[in-house]
């Protein structure tokens, strides 16, 4: 399996190897910065195809084998998720639920009207509704007479889309799949507990936030939130008066989200913008500049909860994940503003994983991945024909 994630700072590509168990072991990740993409869309095509073969290239030279396909993360804020509810009759007499009768019902829920830029990315069953009985999870060999379902719609912009699938193309890549980047994500991060009392996770990416829910064990709201990690570095590069490549090292190494947690007012020198010398900043007003922001982000995430209707409904907090959950004193921020549990999410799943992919900022890439092989496993198709090659190559190591 093969996953890109193209994000608007970075462009990585990950390969797992499937084994014979059904499980996934991690074989070689590829990144490049990402260029030609802003807020989670393509701006300059050629830019972001260099990036996407550098990535792919990287991969290629540690395993050995050619990517010829890959599974492809799409985020951004053109993404929108939807809920719906649709309905069959079954039969004129109540008999058994078949699998053709769930699939025409999801089909019926699924029958909204949509612009013409638009298409459909995942169609996310929720529960079913057979005769008088509601909240089924699986209505196969029930006996009724109407079932309905309740699905969650994720659309997308179509030319958007279209656009990240041609860049992969050009680089040499076929696309086997587009795929929400939360929706993989929470593959990688969110354990079954956290989806059945209900939580909520945060993508935080350099142009944008992606954001997931969950209640009941299924995705009850989707959304992009458009404040990220590159937000945080330009209000720094501004407020300093120092250069973006700076901006982002302050960030890193002495920037907190939470004015509570900043004790002492350490002096930090930082580079001025062209040949101006050097200055001294403070710590306290790093987190003076930084923690507005925050709150920001806080904010639009909380008005997302409540357009979803689920404000009350995430028992089990919020899970920070991607680059931007490095962030200090974020999660300190956020439990204070919600007043729930909040953690930091890390990747897992794969077999084998080194400590740079053991990071927040490569939970798509895993998710990918994993989704990509549960897909597969469903489907029950053989692994592609690399895959044995991968197998011959790791058996010869």
């Amino acid at each position: 399996m093969v996953a890109l994630d193209i994000g608007s700072t970075k462009t990585c590509a990950l390969i797992g190897e499937m084994e014979e168990d059904g499980s996934v072991k991690f074989a070689a990740l590829g990144a490049a910065e990402s260029k030609g993409w802003r807020k989670g869309q393509i701006v300059n095509l050629e830019l972001a195809v260099s990036s996407i073969r550098r990535a792919v290239e990287e991969a290629e030279t540690i395993v050995g084998v050619p990517v010829e396909s890959a599974m492809i993360g799409v985020a951004g804020g053109h993404v929108r998720g939807v809920n719906s509810r649709g309905g069959i009759t079954v039969a004129a007499r109540p008999r058994d639920i078949q699998r053709e009768d769930v699939r025409r019902a999801i089909e019926a829920a699924r029958g909204v009207q949509l612009p013409e830029d638009r298409e459909v990315l995942h169609v996310l069953p929720q529960e079913f509704f057979l005769d008088a009985q509601d909240n089924i999870r699986d209505a196969i060999g029930m006996v009724g007479q109407r079932l309905e379902a309740n699905v969650h719609i994720v659309t997308a912009s179509g030319t958007a889309t279209q656009n990240v699938v041609t860049a992969v193309n050009r680089a040499g890549v076929r696309v086997d799949d587009t795929v929400l980047e939360p929706l993989a994500s929470a593959e990688s991060c969110l354990t079954q507990d956290e989806r059945e009392l209900g939580a909520c996770l945060l993508d935080i990416g350099g142009g944008t936030t992606e954001l997931i829910a969950y209640a009941g064990g299924v995705v009850r709201h989707t959304a992009a939130v458009p404040v990220g990690g590159d937000h945080f570095t330009n209000d720094l590069a501004v407020g300093l008066r120092t250069p973006i490549p700076e901006a982002e090292k302050i960030k890193r190494e002495h920037a907190c989200a939470f004015h509570d947690l900043v004790t002492e007012d350490t002096a930090i020198e930082i580079a001025g913008v062209g040949n101006r010398p050097h200055r001294t900043v403070y710590a306290r007003m790093l987190s003076d500049i930084v923690e507005p922001r925050a709150q920001e982000l806080l904010m639009l995430v909380r008005d997302e909860l409540r357009r979803g209707g689920l404000e009350s409904q995430i028992p089990a907090g919020l899970i920070f994940t991607g680059g931007g959950a490095h962030l200090r004193g974020l999660v300190e921020l956020a439990e204070k503003f919600f007043n729930l549990p909040v953690r930091v999410a890390a990747p897992r799943g794969l077999a084998g994983m080194n400590e740079e992919v053991s990071q927040p900022e490569y939970s798509t890439a895993v998710g990918l991945v994993l989704y990509g092989a549960r897909t597969r496993r469903l489907a029950g198709a053989r692994p592609a024909g690399w895959t044995g090659k991968l197998k011959a190559l790791f058996a010869g190591q």
